[in-house]
């Protein structure tokens, strides 16, 4: 087949790679000259993703992936397209369609009879059916099923792991129709290799849902459910915290038997798609007080860590404070939606002189971002851990001249080494 991947970034890129893997011709499209500049010479534009870089090399030395500006150029000379532009939100919570309607529409431009257009992108329920298919028939002067065939099938990988994840998930599809499901379901099998799944009610492989509608929900209760799951398990922390009770300990007894699944609490809930898809969830339902309660939960995370770190050291007013970690997760070099920034902006509302540090980031990159960024060995008052980057699990007192305090919002301290500082860990109060 040959197939073009709209958007390359750290999932459309991976996409590309992997279709081009299994010898389809693939053309990756993106406004950005320079990540397309980069594509047709075989470097990765990002770092971290396992194996990217030298799949990416083999496959554009190949002549099986190049990349290109012209969006409607490269549908043209496709028999599928797979659709992974971002979604955003606004500070209110609502989508932001415009980098998908101008990708639709260039499209649209190319778009030939017989083509399958498949979206990726999470996006709220009814948007494939009532956004994205008028825009393509009218931009494109086709008619569905005769014209093209357009589907709804969410990613459901991680950045970092994208390739496993492929292989390790089911591929969920739903149709327009059922005659688009079924090209789908075609489609996938012939660009993915699926791992074999014994703890799955059925074979690992492609899913359809039935619907596009259905395919749409899915991807947003997977994560919404995580949302909900984390807040929950935050609410537990921030009680067992004013009751001297270790959460993680209870966590770890509740979830030894099968019908109790929390997962673990945390100074912030960051990344693209946690904190994000819970609102497009909310998009379809506002009524859903559930969601909404464990987002606005989630939210007030860094807020409460700060409280805790003001209540243990005192007046932050003056104090050198340091944040570890920018990163919204342990080895990922990604700060969308990272508590950092809430972190950060709590301290300063103190009044407290705050620095960055982050292992995977240098200073301008630091700057960059709108931090102070610390240079190891400084003497500091106090340090707040929002990230848990394996270097910070060998971290001493050594390390920060003169801190008598640590809040750690991830329960990653080695606190037995802490002695002569107070630490508070978020759910336990524990202090060293």
């Amino acid at each position: 087949m040959r197939i073009t991947v709209v958007a390359l970034g750290k999932i459309g890129l991976p996409l590309a790679v992997q279709f081009a893997s299994r010898g389809h011709r693939v053309f990756g499209a993106d406004v950005n000259l320079d990540v397309v500049q980069q594509v047709n010479r075989g470097v990765e534009p990002f770092p971290g993703e396992v194996r990217l870089g030298e799949l990416l090399a083999q496959v554009v030395g190949a002549g099986q992936l190049s990349a290109t500006t012209d969006t409607a150029a490269a549908v043209a000379d496709s028999d599928a397209v797979v659709v992974v532009v971002p979604l955003f939100v606004d500070a209110e919570g609502l989508p932001d369609f415009g980098w998908m309607d101008a990708a639709t529409r260039d499209i649209a431009r190319g778009l030939k009879p017989g083509t399958l257009v498949v979206y990726e992108t999470t996006l709220p329920v009814g948007t494939t059916r009532n956004r994205f298919l008028p825009m393509l028939e009218a931009g494109s002067g086709l008619s569905h099923g005769e014209g093209f065939q357009l589907v709804f099938s969410p990613e459901r990988v991680l950045t970092g792991r994208v390739f496993a994840d492929l292989r390790k998930y089911p591929k969920l599809v739903g149709g327009v129709d059922a005659a688009a499901a079924a090209r789908a379901v075609e489609f996938y099998q012939a660009v993915l290799e699926f791992d074999e799944r014994p703890d799955l009610a059925r074979p690992n492989g492609v899913w359809d849902l039935g619907s596009a509608e259905a395919a749409e929900l899915a991807k947003l209760a997977e994560t919404t459910y995580r949302d909900v799951n984390i807040g929950l398990a935050n609410e537990f922390a921030t009680f067992a915290g004013a009751h001297g009770i270790d959460v993680h300990q209870v966590i770890e007894a509740s979830n030894s038997q099968p019908y109790s699944h929390i997962h673990r609490p945390g100074i912030a809930v960051g990344g693209h798609c946690i904190p994000v898809y819970p609102r497009l969830y909310l998009f379809n339902d506002p009524d859903a007080s559930i969601v909404r309660a464990a987002r606005e939960k989630n939210a007030s995370m860094p807020a409460y860590a700060v409280g805790v770190l003001e209540g243990a050291h005192g007046d932050l007013s003056g104090q050198r404070v340091v944040v570890l970690g920018a990163s919204y997760r342990g080895g990922v070099k990604e700060t969308a939606f990272s508590g950092v920034f809430a972190v950060v902006d709590a301290l300063r509302e103190r009044g407290a002189t705050v620095f960055v540090h982050d292992p995977l980031y240098d200073e301008a990159e630091l700057e960059k971002l709108g931090f102070t960024a610390y240079t190891p060995g400084t003497a500091v008052d106090a340090a707040v851990l929002q990230t848990d980057h394996a270097a910070y699990r060998e971290l001493v007192p050594a390390d920060l001249p003169g801190v008598r305090t640590v809040v750690d919002g991830r329960a990653a301290l080695p606190v037995a080494r802490w002695e002569g500082v107070t630490v508070r860990v978020i759910g336990r109060g524990a202090t060293a």
